[in-house]
């Protein structure tokens, strides 16, 4: 009886690593295909079945390098109306400008600031945050429709009860 063995190619953030140093000023493409071992590295389990690709195109000039990300793919994800499992394609685009200073810096969604020597960096999160900001806030399958209308009522009558009695001020002020 032989042992059958599977290759399991493990994501690690590592991979992530962009080494710059060398690299000619102008444009470079990275590719990453996505599954749920990416989620795992994030310990995110709200959603599976992730598929995809993520790219990232760089810039690269002698004082800042553009990154544009871009992300395509789908995760497998319950209908918020029905709760049937169905495919949710996603997408998804954003840049991002890295410059040197004297301390790294992250603080700025649309700008990473890299200490002055530095050769590396890593865009683990990054492609984490495009995938995840792609998955809509309502999940609707293809067949949440004539539940649909009944779930939309729902959300709009709480909605309504949860008004913010700053407004409600307004409206009093408004109506007299």
């Amino acid at each position: 009886m032989h042992a059958h063995s599977e290759i399991i190619e493990v994501v690690k953030k590592k991979d992530f690593d962009i080494a710059f140093i060398g690299l000619s000023n102008g444009p470079h493409d990275f590719e990453f295909e996505l599954d749920d071992s990416f989620f795992d590295l994030f310990e995110y389990d709200h959603y599976r079945g992730l598929s995809g690709k993520a790219t990232m195109k760089m810039v690269k000039s002698e004082r800042v390098m553009d990154l544009e990300f871009a992300f395509e793919g789908a995760i497998q994800a319950p209908c918020d109306v029905t709760d049937e499992p169905y495919s949710q394609a996603l997408s998804n685009t954003f840049d991002v400008s890295v410059k040197f200073g004297d301390a790294y810096n992250d603080e700025n969604d649309e700008l990473l600031i890299l200490p002055h020597g530095e050769h590396q960096f890593n865009i683990a999160q990054m492609v984490y945050e495009l995938v995840v900001l792609s998955i809509p806030a309502k999940l609707y399958g293809p067949n949440a429709g004539n539940g649909l209308e009944d779930y939309l009522e729902e959300e709009d009558e709480q909605n309504e009860n949860d008004t913010d009695p700053r407004w409600d001020q307004l409206k009093d002020l408004l109506n007299k």
